[in-house]
């Protein structure tokens, strides 16, 4: 879990400091606030947890290459340059700082640090991040099940337009189902939910091959909605154990309302609650009025839910980036999804009026 990220000097943020919630975590915004960009550095940092684990005897320099790789992969900044993710105008060094937390009671903290000039991220600080062991889960903003195949080797060899998020979640998707009875009922009730909505299940043959079968006949995944990808992604990250609430790490979602059917929000919002109740930390952003505010609506307290609303917005005499949290979804300042719902609203109702006879 990642208790706390602050950054400074790093891509559009001067200086930011956020706390996450344990539970769910909804990231709103307007465009250019920096809503990805925080997901993606979390995630990065997050995942250094797999490199201290798997190098445990690597020198400094090592892991510190490692952990440029990702990052470069994942923010894909401009001549790969790292230094072309230092915040413009900045003259301090760049930082970014988690505390991750294993089991609630190791308390971890990653510090990297780099300037206009830097060859790689300078590692800081790092406490016990080899026993950090659950692995973060990103899902990418575009569904990728219909373009799995071969996905993986092409990314390798050429330079796609996609970040490292596009080839880990395929790589993780790709990974054998686990057995039924390791399962985590949760998972099982999630994953049953989402084959109900979709009339199907999405199989995956290995190697990036994917079908959807119903009760008579397969279909290519192609075939199928892209929503109902959306969905069959989650559902097999499930089917997998890679997400697997009270053991796997964080869960990354950027815009999990993309080219979804509204109607598919209130279970998309359920089965992210039931996982979150036994211990799935979620972190999403969101653009959409009918996501946000399921999650006010279904929260519970009397089930010990825990949503925070995090709001990036722009400081007007500073225009610099800033965040506001909160617990309570009505104490929600300059939300830029409501202001705009109710826009819409007062913009409907004026329209009306003036096309009523006088």
């Amino acid at each position: 879990m990642i208790a706390q990220l602050k950054l400074n000097n790093f891509m559009g943020f001067n200086e930011l400091s956020v706390d996450f919630s344990p539970g769910i975590n909804v990231i709103i915004g307007e465009n250019g606030t920096g809503k990805t960009h925080l997901l993606k550095a979390a995630y990065g940092l997050c995942s250094s947890g797999k490199f201290f684990k798997d190098k445990t005897d690597a020198a400094k320099d090592d892991l510190e290459a490692a952990i440029t790789k990702k990052m470069l992969r994942l923010f894909m900044p401009l001549d790969d340059k790292l230094g072309k993710m230092h915040h413009v105008g900045a003259e301090e060094t760049a930082k970014l700082d988690a505390h991750l937390l294993h089991k609630n009671t190791i308390d971890n903290r990653v510090i990297t640090t780099f300037f206009n000039n830097s060859k790689s991220l300078a590692i800081h600080g790092n406490t016990h991040c080899e026993e950090y062991l659950e692995e973060p889960v990103f899902i990418p903003t575009k569904e990728v099940l219909s373009f799995m195949k071969g996905f993986n080797s092409l990314y390798e060899r050429y330079e796609l337009s996609f970040d490292q998020t596009y080839q880990d979640v395929c790589l993780l998707l790709d990974l054998p189902a686990v057995r039924a009875e390791i399962l985590h009922p949760k998972s099982k009730w999630a994953m049953a939910e989402i084959e109900k909505i979709c009339k199907g299940r999405f199989v995956f043959y290995g190697g990036g091959k994917v079908t959807f079968k119903t009760e008579n006949t397969e279909y290519s995944a192609n075939a199928m909605a892209e929503g109902f990808r959306k969905a069959g992604m989650l559902s097999r990250l499930l089917e997998t154990g890679v997400i697997q609430p009270g053991v796997s790490g964080p869960l990354f979602w950027d815009e999990p309302e993309t080219n979804m059917n509204p109607k598919l929000m209130e279970i998309l919002v359920q089965i992210l609650l039931e996982l979150a109740r036994d211990g799935q930390q979620i972190i999403l952003a969101t653009h959409d009025y009918v996501l946000l505010k399921w999650f006010n609506l279904r929260m519970n307290k009397a089930k010990d839910d825990h949503v925070r609303f995090h709001v990036l917005y722009r400081d007007v005499q500073s225009s610099e980036i800033k965040i506001a949290s909160t617990d309570d979804y009505l104490e929600i300042e300059r939300n830029p999804i409501t202001e705009a719902f109710n826009n819409l609203t007062i913009a409907h109702a004026k329209l009306r009026l003036e096309g009523e006879p006088k």
